[in-house]
């Protein structure tokens, strides 16, 4: 009598809570570039009521990409210490509460002292964000999530000046930014008591989610990570022209972050409604413009099989084409016209952001962390000079006696300059020369098989022979 086989036993499908964290993590992300970028659409309310000029006011708009540049690795640090559930949490509610003050400020210097402050607790959410992707996909899915996020924060910056048009016409400047401070402390009440820093933890995982996510193999090995090669760093072509080139993306992009609303009202003499919907459709094109150069970056990679040929060539083209479409756009006069061109020069600026990222992975090996933080610092140093040289410039055209366009339009032919520079330098980057050599691949020790310890035996005996040693 045969035995009957076993049933086959159904394993359930993995659940999908990590697409939750996700979820989570995408909401924040639009929640943090709102709170960031709807100070744009309040300049000229804040500079008529506390009697600041664009000078000061960029001292404003400088404070927070300061101390985003400066606290971004420190704070980063601490989700790596202490898990990122409760350094997340409190970060939000950090930043949280000085969007609320910011509405609160009584003059330049406290206004200053608080958007510093605000920078400071905004640094580390991206780079938490990053952590806690690692956490909770595979490696596999890690570039589409960390893609979703960067669009959702653009999507964020997008609809942030329209929204705070409408909230300052309704409730006036300060109330307005207590306002934007409400949507990080639900978002705080929501994740804490939800989210777990480790997949195999929380109790909506089932073990195929954990088994999908490798909750067995850490994102974090515990071996001793290599020193970073300062020398070879610092003397690196490629570290210095992918953060030239970043730089010059980011002073062009940091103009419209910051300043363009006020351009369109002082410049282009728009209502402040017309300014918001017109600068929300200007930043818009920035959301598809990173989207799209994703895609695009990587069917020029498969197409033609030369990674660094198609990224090259997608940087150079992007950059200097966003130049072409903001003079465009600069000589033309109707309003609705000129913010469209400026749209389309801000979808250019964009998407070289995929083949960066890229670019810096390629060249860093084992130092991408270090070595993305060093050049992505050196952007937020073109961040602070295009906020510093516009509200400078402005006021120094206004002395000369300019007013209107003749006042701002000037400047752009300096971001559209920028940007050629930028352009011009993709061109020289090498993807294929990495900062240094690739280790040696470890040979591991394996003890030998019974037939090769039966081979080794044989030949020390043959030998022993041939030497007329005894066996033994």
């Amino acid at each position: 009598m045969s035995a009957e086989a076993p049933p086959s036993v159904s394993l359930p499908p993995p659940t999908l809570v990590r697409y939750k964290v996700l979820a989570f993590l995408g909401v924040l992300a639009l929640i943090l570039y709102v709170d960031r970028i709807c100070i744009s659409q309040a300049v000229p309310s804040i500079e008529a009521e506390l009697g600041i000029d664009d000078t000061q006011m960029s001292y404003v708009l400088a404070a927070f990409t300061f101390a985003y540049c400066l606290f971004e690795v420190p704070t980063g640090s601490w989700g790596d210490r202490y898990g990122s559930r409760g350094v997340m949490a409190r970060i939000v509610v950090w930043w949280s509460v000085f969007t609320a003050l910011t509405g609160a400020a009584p003059g330049l210097w406290s206004l200053v002292l608080i958007r510093f402050l605000f920078g400071a607790g905004e640094a580390g959410a991206f780079p938490n964000t990053a952590r806690m992707l690692a956490r909770w996909f595979p490696p596999q899915g890690r570039g589409p999530a960390q893609g979703l996020i960067t669009t959702m924060a653009l999507v964020g910056g997008a609809i942030s000046p329209a929204i705070a048009a409408y909230l300052i016409r309704a409730v006036g400047w300060r109330w307005a930014f207590a306002t934007f401070s409400l949507p990080g402390f639900v978002w705080v009440l929501a994740f804490y008591g939800w989210y777990r820093d480790d997949p195999a933890t929380h109790p909506a995982v089932n073990d195929a989610e954990r088994q999908l996510i490798g909750c067995s193999n850490s994102a974090h090995p515990d071996i001793r990570h290599p020193s970073i090669p300062w020398r070879l760093v610092l003397t690196s072509a490629n570290v210095w022209l992918l953060g030239g080139v970043i730089t010059c993306s980011a002073f062009n992009t940091y103009l419209y972050f910051s300043w363009y609303p006020t351009y369109l009202i002082k410049g282009r003499g728009v209502g402040p409604l017309t300014s918001g919907w017109l600068a929300s459709m200007v930043l818009a094109g920035g959301a598809i413009g990173g989207t799209l150069g994703g895609f695009l970056s990587d069917a020029l990679i498969r197409r033609s099989g030369n990674r660094k040929a198609s990224r090259r060539g997608l940087g150079c083209a992007a950059l200097a084409s966003s130049g072409v479409l903001l003079l465009i756009g600069l000589h033309t006069d109707h309003v609705i016209a000129a913010a469209s061109w400026t749209a389309l020069a801000v979808l250019a600026v964009h998407m070289p952001l995929a083949s960066w990222w890229g670019a810096v992975a390629d060249i860093s090996g084992r130092h991408v962390g270090a070595l993305f933080g060093l050049m992505n610092s050196l952007g937020a140093v073109g961040a602070i000079a295009s906020q510093l040289f516009l509200g400078r410039f402005a006021d120094w055209m206004r002395d000369l006696g300019f007013e209107g366009r003749d006042q701002w339009d000037p400047a752009f032919y300096i971001y559209a300059t920028i940007l050629f520079v930028g352009a011009f330098g993709w061109l020289w980057i090498d993807t294929t020369r990495p900062v240094e050599p690739p280790p040696p691949p470890t040979v591991l020790e394996v003890p030998p098989t019974a037939e090769q310890s039966t081979g080794i035996i044989d030949q020390e005996l043959v030998r022993g022979i041939r030497e007329g040693r005894p066996a033994s």
